[in-house]
């Protein structure tokens, strides 16, 4: 006759295979800790957040972010290559804005989460 242990036992054991059955594949839970990385640097952070406002040139964002434009270039392009902003050419001048509503939600949900 099984005690209480042993259902609690059985129990843990079917959330641990639910679990692993759901659980993403190794290569996409790197690519996710690698995305949250890029998170990880106040600048890139905010860049992020002043593009949520809209869409800004180099020179804007380094003028709000008191930065050199390279600096803000050399962030960008870790910010594009991550897949967070996209750009568009109007002349010479490249306009950044964030890719997709996505990203807007990660920055408006990590900042509730600090607020609180």
């Amino acid at each position: 006759m099984a005690d209480a242990t042993d259902n609690t036992t059985l129990s843990h054991e079917e959330v641990v295979q639910n679990i692993l059955d759901q659980q993403p594949d190794d290569e996409i839970l790197y690519d996710l800790a690698e995305l949250f990385k890029v998170f990880g640097d106040s600048t890139r952070i905010k860049i992020l957040y002043a593009l949520s406002e809209g869409e800004l040139c180099v020179g804007d964002i380094a003028q709000i972010l008191n930065l050199s434009q390279s600096s803000v270039s050399h962030q960008l392009r870790i910010l594009k290559d991550s897949k967070l902003v996209r750009f568009r050419r109007e002349g010479k001048s490249i306009f950044y804005t964030l890719d997709d509503d996505h990203v807007r939600n990660i920055i408006n949900m990590g900042m509730e989460h600090v607020e609180e």
